[in-house]
């Protein structure tokens, strides 16, 4: 572990140069030097010259942006390699091309010896294809709902828009995306305001399956998806997402350009983005789709698909959602042997000739069955590749509950993942390149090991790597308070009544600005529906608007709160008065049903350590920092973070949680906090 610097000047060239930038970008930018920022700043640039791995825990209002964007500056600039910039959430992508980078820029483009380029790499499922748009592959909408029912030439839209436009909400969108298509010069669907449904976009857009390929793809010279990896090729830097990353790690795909350093900003979200990326479903209805898709397209028999498809559903009708320890038995492999078999004969009966090379609708058909192909060889090869495998069944919306729940009379959904991604990121990530991680909540009590141990920086053959925490701006002691409920009765399903009396009298306090977290959405809607029938302050909830709506509302208003779920945890920024208090419901540990996290509890328990404390606790603990993170913001935020879960002050493990977060002043006395918010209500 190394521990913080005096932040004196010296050093390696590197280390000086990315210091000096960096100075001279705060004072451009009207910014206060800080000193977390300088060390953060010059580990990343030794981490880069030595090509040691580095974890960096920066708590908010560091300022990690600039510490790693210009030591990988000054590195790409060297080298004329791209350097990469990985992270989680869309938002902070945005973020980092549309504001970080250009203000970056603006400021330090001067001291360069050139400008510097910058791309922003996003799977091809995210760019509008063009091929699509002229009609190149057949759309798989229903009739009234197509934008195209009125003929085949591409001059439709036109005569659409003559006879007063097409009659669907389906069809008015599609024009809308095809005019945006002709003046677009990125096809990036972000960039398309306002937006459009998933179903509207996947008219004009295609997986990476069902693309045609540069070789084959008669607009292959225009599409933006391929001017996006030409862009990035030839940039110094690269912005993409903890999925591009997976694919490349994992598949061994040229996603990304070749790079030799790669920051990974919101690292604490890596294992769960990887291991959701190289997930895979297969169901019943995915095979009947594939056989209907390639008869249509390929004109072949599809008996041996539809039967094998028969086959399984009976296999796995009547199986019990959840955890299948030892994979699926006997005449439920067999079943998928068989599906195997039957795409694989599919397969090779559709190939077609050179006559039908850029035959969109064949290259749908296909992708279909490689995509069960592929799941099926993994199902039947899960054990020996310690992969896990479960039952679960689609969900179904009760609109008196308001919420999504398992329907037990929905067929049988087969799933996949892998139990760890650390060796292959290890392999594919680590190996032959220089890998910085960063995030506000990467360590546990000044340790790293958790994390590490997660992304396969531990163990025998690992890598080498250093972890450093540079601290924060903010002094928590004096800026914040951290109140645990110690009275109340341990959290059981729903919220109990005593919680509810104790969020009330929390609000009533702070007279309002209360972000209040919850472990699900059923529990957040309740909570509102209650307190608005108590309180005389605005209560917002998530899924009543857009959350972008609800948190500018939340924001601007200042005695409004706002209830909502895990999305909120990591998603609010909201400096100033607006957010005085943070409310937790409960310890955010995984669903005692979650059958990933289960495996892996065991698979730790079986290699004699403890599950519980490897995998929930470690889980809850960097989720429950994220949410109490929500609460200081800047250096003048004042506020409680109140955790109505009694377990954290009670139980033995509370220790371990509570060394998580930031080190606010700590109680359990009510009376003590509601005099703090009345304070904070009435200055």
């Amino acid at each position: 572990m190394i521990e913080p610097e005096t932040g004196e000047r010296g050093g390696t060239m590197g280390e000086r140069t990315a210091l000096e930038l960096l100075d001279k970008a705060v004072a451009g930018m009207g910014g206060q030097n800080r000193e977390g920022q300088h060390q953060m700043a010059l580990h990343v640039a030794r981490a880069i010259e030595t090509g040691e791995h580095l974890l960096v825990q920066a708590g908010t209002g560091t300022g990690k942006s600039l510490a790693y964007l210009i030591p990988l500056i000054a590195h790409a600039m060297e080298s004329n390699k791209p350097a990469l910039v990985s992270t989680a959430t869309l938002a902070l992508q945005s973020q980092i091309v549309g504001w970080d980078l250009p203000r970056l820029l603006e400021t330090i483009n001067p001291e360069l010896e050139r400008p510097v380029s910058v791309a922003l790499v996003k799977g091809r499922a995210n760019y509008a294809c063009l091929h699509k748009l002229e009609g190149g592959f057949p759309s798989e909408e229903p009739a009234e709902g197509q934008l195209f029912s009125l003929g085949e030439d591409t001059s439709v839209p036109h005569l659409a828009a003559a006879i007063g436009g097409p009659s669907s909400q389906l069809g008015k969108e599609v024009l809308r995306l095809r005019e945006w298509a002709a003046k677009t010069a990125t096809g990036d669907r972000d960039e398309l305001m306002p937006g459009v449904t998933d179903r509207a976009w996947r008219q004009v857009s295609v997986t990476s399956m069902e693309c045609l390929g540069a070789q084959k793809c008669p607009m292959a010279e225009e599409c933006f998806s391929e001017l996006a990896r030409h862009r990035a090729a030839e940039s110094d830097v690269v912005v993409t997402n903890h999925a591009m990353l997976a694919v490349s790690a994992f598949e061994g795909l040229a996603v990304l350009p070749e790079y030799d350093v790669v920051v990974v900003d919101e690292a604490h979200e890596l294992q769960d983005r990887v291991t959701g990326a190289v997930s895979g479903q297969l169901s019943v209805a995915m095979v009947h789709a594939a056989a209907s898709s390639a008869r249509k397209h390929t004109a072949i028999t599809v008996d041996a698909l539809n039967a094998s498809a028969d086959r399984l559903e009976l296999a796995i009708a009547s199986a019990p959602s959840g955890l299948l320890p030892n994979g699926l038995n006997d005449e439920q492999l067999d079943c998928v042997d068989q599906l195997r078999e039957a795409c694989r004969a599919a397969l090779s009966d559709s190939k077609g000739d050179s006559s039908n090379a850029v035959d969109g609708g064949r290259q749908l058909a296909r992708s279909r069955l490689m995509l069960i192909l592929e799941l099926c060889e993994r199902l039947l090869s899960a054990r020996e590749n310690k992969e896990v495998v479960w039952f679960s069944r689609s969900s179904t919306f009760d609109p008196q509950q308001g919420y999504s729940a398992p329907d037990e009379f929905s067929p049988a959904l087969i799933n996949i993942a892998p139990l760890s991604v650390a060796g292959r990121l290890r392999d594919g990530l680590f190996a032959g390149h220089t890998v910085v991680l960063t995030s506000a909540t990467l360590a546990i009590s000044s340790a790293f090991d958790a994390t590490a141990g997660g992304l396969g920086l531990s163990g025998q053959g690992a890598p080498s790597w250093t972890g450093i925490d540079v601290g924060s701006p903010f002094d928590y002691p004096k800026q914040g308070m951290l109140y645990v409920a110690k009275h109340l009765p341990k959290p059981g399903r729903g919220s109990s009544p005593e919680a509810l009396d104790e969020l009330e009298g929390l609000i009533r306090a702070s007279g309002g600005g209360a972000l209040c977290l919850f472990s699900s959405r059923r529990a957040a809607e309740e909570a509102a529906e209650e307190m608005r029938s108590r309180l005389d302050v605005p209560i917002l909830c998530q899924g009543e608007s857009t959350m972008a709506a609800l948190v500018k509302q939340f924001a601007d208003e200042k005695d409004t709160c706002l209830f909502g779920t895990m999305s909120l945890w990591q998603g609010v920024d909201v400096p100033g008065g607006s957010c005085r208090l943070v409310v937790i419901d409960r310890i955010p540990f995984p669903r005692p049903d979650d059958p990933l996290m289960t495996a892996r509890s065991r698979a730790v328990a079986q290699a004699g350590g403890n599950g519980f404390m490897a995998v929930s606790a470690t889980h809850a603990a960097i989720r429950l920092a994220q949410g109490a993170g929500r609460l200081i913001r800047s250096t003048g935020d004042r506020g409680v973070v109140a955790v109505l879960d009694s377990r954290l002050s009670t139980e033995r493990y509370g220790g371990y949680l509570r060394a998580a977060l930031p080190p606010f002043w700590a109680t359990t006395d009510r009376t003590v906090v509601l005099g703090a918010l009345e304070r904070l209500a009435a200055g």
